[in-house]
């Protein structure tokens, strides 16, 4: 059985199939609540903030222009969803009284995510804290790039900004990550 394109779902979601819509979501729900819980570390957060994106894109699928890639599309949805979020009133109340500038300054003090850094757990802990810890451009690129597989041309078209910025991104959070692994490890070896 083939399967349907998302362009095919998408036009029988505009002549009003909700069966479409179903499959649809149901496709795209895991990689984008995966994207999300790794930007909060909050399930129900996470839970809540997936919820909304599909909800959006319920609300705003007749606009989509099928000359995109319809993943990057949703992404993008998911991206501004968590931008949202982290200006809100209520992840204020959440962090105390931490200003989307201050959290996006507070992620940029740590970092963790090279390839050869996903083979063991514990460094796949130390790599989610130090992701978290990036400035938000950098940390959205690398979740976009490692995680979930997208081109930089899609994270581009995803975050808005232009390709050489995405890569100046991924460079400098990389590198961030590097040194803070680096000296993890040799903070490791020094206590052993």
């Amino acid at each position: 059985m083939i399967l349907p394109t998302d362009e095919q779902l998408i036009q029988e979601i505009n002549n009003g199939s909700q069966a479409a819509m179903e499959v649809l979501t149901k496709r795209y729900y895991k990689r984008i609540y995966a994207y999300i819980y790794r930007k909060t570390s909050n399930s129900h957060m996470a839970y809540d903030l997936t919820q909304d994106v599909f909800i959006k894109m319920i609300r705003n699928i007749s606009t989509y222009a099928s000359e995109g890639n319809f993943s990057s599309w949703l992404y993008t949805i998911a991206v501004n969803i968590c931008r949202d979020y982290y200006r809100s009133a209520a992840y204020r109340r959440t962090a105390g009284t931490e200003s989307y500038e201050e959290h996006a300054a507070q992620r940029s003090s740590n970092g963790d995510d090279i390839p050869y850094i996903f083979e063991n757990k514990e460094t796949r802990k130390q790599l989610k804290e130090a992701i978290g810890q990036l400035p938000e451009a950098q940390s959205e690129a690398i979740l976009l790039k490692y995680y979930h597989d997208l081109k930089i041309r899609e994270i581009a078209s995803v975050t808005g900004a232009n390709e050489n910025t995405v890569k100046a991104r991924l460079r400098q959070g990389l590198g961030k990550l590097k040194t803070m692994l680096g000296r993890d490890r040799h903070e490791q070896k020094e206590s052993n």
